[in-house]
């Protein structure tokens, strides 16, 4: 496990942690809402870029929201054979809903967990 992988390792945690609340009070979107950005945070880093996207792609299922279970299976397969070479698209909410390689604009309260992350 890398430095940056460890760093953010409590934010991801925090943030799925958040998805499972969300959803089981019955806030699906809100739940999704903390899955991305888990994503965000944790994308540069194999374990949690593929962890975020099997648990997107089970929220899909239980959603029966097909589109989403496609998606992630092919996100899925680009994180665990892209991420350790540095082919991730910065900002990327990891969602179905936006290209699988379209970088986006951090937020900045993700932003500064990501830089204070890397030192």
């Amino acid at each position: 496990m890398t430095a940056f992988s460890r760093n953010v390792s409590p934010f991801v945690s925090a943030e799925l942690l958040a998805a499972a609340q969300a959803e089981a009070a019955g806030s699906p979107q809100t739940a999704f809402t903390h899955l991305e950005r888990a994503h965000v945070v944790g994308q540069a880093a194999t374990a949690h870029h593929v962890r975020v996207h099997w648990l997107m792609l089970q929220w899909g299922l239980r959603q029966r929201n097909y589109r989403e279970v496609l998606g992630q299976m092919l996100r899925i397969v680009g994180a665990a054979t892209k991420t350790f070479i540095g082919f991730i698209p910065n900002g990327n909410t990891g969602g179905a809903n936006v290209s699988a390689i379209k970088p986006l604009p951090i937020p900045p309260d993700l932003q500064a967990i990501i830089q204070k992350a890397r030192i």
